[in-house]
């Protein structure tokens, strides 16, 4: 008797961005089904990187998320309510930043995105799904929309682990970049998971003594000690003025601040500013997080450790773990925001694998599901 063959493990992609996400359940065996998103210039990053290259099914959607008919997406990604392993996504993220004063990004229209996701939730009735966001979603002042979505997983019946801050230099990316991610289960399906993953990279001190098993942080240093691919596409850095290339050269290598340049602006006679602006990335510690102005120095410690310059995409897109043959499309500064929204691909690859396995145990992965109310 043929044994049955088994069905893969599927998801949906939501705010699919360059396609982090993506590209991190692809290699962990996932079949992204669907994805949905809106920019332009990164969704031909999408398309040319996953689904030309890569020979990935996914049937992208161009739109934006409160624009989807999601009867029509299921049907694309030839899934029933209620088929779908996870859903993913990472709603944009900029009304939570940690970098917005006072109050802020409390009435930020885009957090309202939040529950657009969800409502999707309810659409797609997944058996588990992940938001990503920054850890400022965690703040007093955002409390209301936590809440809410908390309130409707409960009611669509899933049950929803505490919101967790990782760090993504845990996983194996060489960067500080802190993330909140929000994890839910829908309750037929009866998963128990260890959650967060067990961290891959240890802090240096514990590293060394348990050196045979697990491994220190990345560093910078691992971004700067090999050479870009020929002809790369993304080996593009910010032309500055001559001016600016002066204050560089003025500016120690290997993690020089601003401060110990000669640059002094009106501005710092009265306070210190961002002490990071205009700093050089430091080679022997884990790079700062990139955000989506990361290719410009006067954003945060964006400077080449030793040379002139603000670093180059394909830097960027190093510290964010993705491999150097995946091009990011649209010039610098289209480029260099998606790099900045991304999981990290190794990142998304423990949280994944974990989640999968969850499922996988729970012996729920199979084209009979409940939960398609």
């Amino acid at each position: 008797m043929r044994k049955p063959k088994s069905r893969k493990f599927t998801a949906i992609d939501l705010f699919a961005g360059a396609g982090g996400f993506s590209l991190a359940a692809q290699l962990c065996g996932v079949d992204v089904r669907a994805a949905v998103e809106l920019d332009p210039h990164a969704c031909t990053t999408y398309k040319s990187n996953l689904i030309e290259k890569r020979k990935a099914k996914t049937t992208l959607i161009e739109t934006d998320i409160r624009d989807v008919d999601w009867k029509t997406l299921l049907k694309g990604a030839k899934l029933a309510k209620g088929d779908c392993d996870l859903l993913l996504g990472g709603p944009p993220c900029q009304g939570f930043s940690t970098h917005r004063l006072k109050g802020a990004g409390v009435d930020d229209p885009r957090n309202e995105l939040l529950g657009s996701y969800f409502e999707s939730v309810q659409a797609i009735r997944p058996a588990a799904f992940l938001i990503e966001n920054v850890p400022g979603l965690l703040w007093t002042r955002h409390e209301a929309y936590l809440k809410r979505l908390l309130a409707a997983a409960k009611a669509a019946k899933y049950t929803v682990l505490p919101p967790i801050v990782l760090n993504a230099r845990s996983y194996g990316a060489p960067q500080n970049r802190k993330r909140v991610f929000i994890l839910g289960f829908r309750d037929d399906v009866g998963a128990e998971i260890s959650w967060p993953p067990s961290p891959s990279h240890l802090p240096p001190e514990d590293a060394a003594v348990v050196a045979k098993t697990q491994p220190a942080w990345l560093t910078a240093a691992t971004v700067f000690s090999k050479p870009f691919p020929p002809n790369d596409e993304n080996d593009l850095h910010m032309q500055h003025s001559a001016a600016m290339i002066e204050v560089f050269k003025s500016t120690p290598s290997n993690g020089g601040s601003r401060s110990e340049s000669n640059r002094v602006l009106a501005c710092h006679l009265t306070h210190n500013g961002h002490k990071d602006v205009y700093g050089r990335i430091d080679p022997s510690k884990p790079g700062p997080t990139m955000t989506t102005a990361c290719i410009n120095p006067s954003k945060g410690r964006f400077l080449h450790p030793t040379k002139n310059h603000g670093i180059c995409l394909r830097h960027a897109a190093r510290f964010q773990t993705f491999p150097d043959d995946f091009v990011f499309s649209g010039g610098i500064i289209a480029a260099g925001r998606q790099v900045g929204n991304a999981v990290p691909i190794t990142l998304g690859v423990a949280l994944i694998e974990s989640i999968k396995h969850a499922l996988i145990t729970a012996q729920k992965v199979s084209p009979k599901r409940r939960g398609r109310s």
